[in-house]
């Protein structure tokens, strides 16, 4: 393991960098593409592995100002912004750069909002080094993907120095047009679609089930990685702009979406209600105590504080050896979660490589230097209880890796005789959601696969007249950002009906 680099470390670094560059620019000398790409990419500073590993706090801090401007001076600025054919929002990113390598926060995060109004958050959890900075040509001149301008961190960076400054600025609605649109969700699709519609002068009321705001960015990414202040920030500027919010309203049992569109008189409405309906395994064992589904796991701990033993008001499940079963972002904050919820070892067990692994690259390394155990190329067959019907340990299968399968990857294939027994205390099953299945069964007309997810045409359009839909419930389990893109769409397309054109 390399060393952890303290902030100030990496600040001393950045400061000799920018000291060279800033003398080149005020000696009048062009930084050539050569000179650009010969600048190393600014690592993140964040805590120490093993203090991080036992408290809730933001694990990346955030670039200083210096680490900033010199990444920004990495990007050559080349012609056709191929990293913005990456972003499914469409940030027009070259440009919010430029203005970083001009000392312009304000300008840099003003561009990013013409498209997109949640930078804080996507600054921190978009995957992006398999989108916007894979199309990267610092990157690809470099023959390595993973030293691409970090477009994220610098999108972190103005938004948190604009917060940080309060220099917040929301976008003025158009004239108040008289129509008004029900947005049913407030998870990144639905905080998308409720931003764009307003800004076009329409009314909005989003609808929220839990008694929080935010969807999956607060009952699912845990604190440590996105902090729910941040959300909650986003949220209030919505409500600067106009936008109303009902929580504790769960459409399909609090009312209809026909209720909503018929007898309320919404003229029309988004779906973005997530994929909420946790998978299993179907093995012996899985209803044993000590059995969780990612979902309830990481909703006890984010939007319920149960680590907050003191002042939590629901229960926390004390377990000193915990696996978690999957391999993609939402195994990384179950495994991470536990650690901080006092588990003594954490156990990731997945059935192929870590090369396979779906999971950002950067939850993964952050996992490992915390101290979680990966067991990879396993996979459970059954769960073990005790007399009490409480978990004591769960039997795993070694696999190999065969012939790539649909998704690319190489298919796990089981070594017959390999079982063993791991002993834990507690279990994690993080294998996805499926589309919780509430609103088909409500909403008479409405098409949806045989998954569950909504069917959609290419403007979000759902089967029922006025009603479109995106993220998660037409996706799958998704990312906040591809979510965002669907809203984005689907939010055009609405804006476009609602005007009569």
């Amino acid at each position: 393991m390399s060393e952890h680099k303290t902030t100030e470390m990496l600040q001393e670094e950045a400061a000799k960098l920018w000291a060279d560059i800033d003398a080149k620019k005020s000696a009048g000398t062009k930084l050539t593409p050569k000179d650009r790409t010969a600048i190393p990419m600014q690592e993140m500073p964040s805590q120490e592995p093993m203090v991080r590993a036992h408290n809730m706090s933001e694990v990346a801090l955030g670039y200083t100002e210096t680490q900033a401007r010199v990444e920004a001076e990495r990007c050559i600025q080349c012609g056709g912004a191929p990293c913005k054919k990456g972003c499914p929002v469409g940030v027009p990113i070259p440009e919010f750069i430029k203005h970083i390598q001009a000392g312009d926060f304000k300008g840099a995060v003003d561009t990013i909002k013409q498209t997109n109004l949640l930078p804080a958050i996507c600054g921190r959890v978009c995957p992006q080094e398999k989108q916007c900075q894979s199309f990267c040509t610092v990157g690809k001149m470099l023959k390595s993907p993973e030293k691409a301008v970090a477009i994220g961190r610098l999108e972190r960076y103005v938004a948190d120095w604009e917060r940080a400054n309060d220099l917040i600025t929301v976008p003025t609605p158009a004239s108040e047009t008289g129509k008004k649109v029900a947005v049913i969700g407030s998870g990144p699709a639905g905080l998308t679609v409720a931003a764009d519609i307003r800004r076009a002068g329409h009314k909005v009321t989003v609808f929220e089930a839990f008694q929080k705001t935010g969807g999956v960015m607060v009952y699912g990414i845990p604190e440590f990685r996105l902090p729910k202040a941040i959300v909650a920030k986003e949220v209030e500027n919505l409500k600067k702009m106009g936008v109303e919010f009902k929580t504790s309203f769960l459409v399909g049992r609090t009312a209809t979406l026909d209720q909503l569109l018929e007898e309320d008189g919404y003229d029309a409405a988004f779906i973005g209600t997530g994929a909420g309906l946790p998978k299993f395994m179907h093995i012996e064992g899985e209803n044993l105590i000590g059995v969780f589904s990612a979902n309830e796991y990481l909703t006890r701990s984010n939007l319920m504080k149960a680590y907050d033993t003191e002042h939590a008001d629901t229960p926390l499940y004390s377990a000193k050896r915990v696996a978690v079963f999957g391999g993609g972002n939402v195994a990384m904050d179950g495994a991470r979660t536990a650690l901080r919820l006092g588990a003594e070892k954490v156990y990731c067990v997945y059935r192929r490589t870590r090369a396979e692994m779906p999971a950002r690259i950067e939850e993964v390394a952050h996992a490992f230097e915390e101290g979680v155990d990966f067991h990879f190329l396993e996979n459970p067959t059954k769960f073990i209880g005790d007399e009490k019907g409480k978990l004591t340990g769960v039997e795993l299968l070694t696999y190999e890796l065969g012939e790539p399968d649909q998704s690319g990857r190489r298919r796990p294939v089981a070594i017959p005789g390999t079982e063993h027994v791991l002993d834990i205390d507690a279990a994690v099953i993080a294998l996805g959601n499926d589309s919780n299945p509430l609103m088909s069964q409500t909403t008479k007309g409405l098409n949806v696969t045989k998954y569950g997810n909504i069917i959609v045409d290419e403007n979000q359009k759902t089967s029922i007249p006025r009603v479109w839909a995106g993220g998660d419930i037409v996706l799958g389990a998704a990312t906040v950002i591809l979510a965002m893109g669907e809203g984005r769409r689907a939010a055009a397309s609405m804006n476009e009906y609602l005007s009569g054109k």
